[in-house]
């Protein structure tokens, strides 16, 4: 019985990796982003890139190429105008291989100016590869939407 029971369990687990694939793990990569901005954590969002990670934020100016640059963006980014917040209002996956997938779509941002709410809706990509055994971000855009 006790072999039975280790057997299903065995293979509940292979089940459960089985299902899970390329798309799904590049979305719980865009899923923590997501709760890294709203809870200001500099830290977790940084670590989310890999390093040679091509990262163009709404307020970039120049295309930035190095960790330092991408975590004084979110320093600014995120420990001002507090709380903010981050939503992927709608998107698009696509599995480009079994280590990338591009994902795509429409934002919204918020967080407090001058004690007052403010909310920006974008337009954001990710490319999501895998690196070893990790999934990571490798490139990043964020646009505001045009009005």
């Amino acid at each position: 019985m006790r072999e039975m029971l280790i057997a299903v369990a065995l293979l509940a687990s292979l089940c459960s990796t089985a299902i899970a694939g390329p798309k799904e793990d590049a979305l719980q990569v865009v899923e923590k982003w997501a709760k890294a901005f709203t809870d200001s954590d500099v830290d977790g969002i940084v670590k989310l890139y890999a390093p040679d990670a091509l990262f163009l934020g709404t307020g970039s100016k120049t295309v930035v190429v190095k960790p330092e640059e991408i975590r004084k963006y979110f320093e600014q980014a995120l420990l001002s105008n507090r709380p903010r917040g981050a939503r992927l209002d709608s998107h698009s996956a696509m599995v480009v291989s079994d280590t990338a997938v591009v994902v795509t779509g429409l934002d919204t941002v918020t967080g407090v100016r001058d004690g007052k709410p403010t909310s920006a809706n974008g337009r954001v990509t990710f490319v999501v590869g895998k690196r070893g055994p990790d999934w990571q971000i490798v490139h990043f855009h964020r646009s505001a939407m045009p009005k």
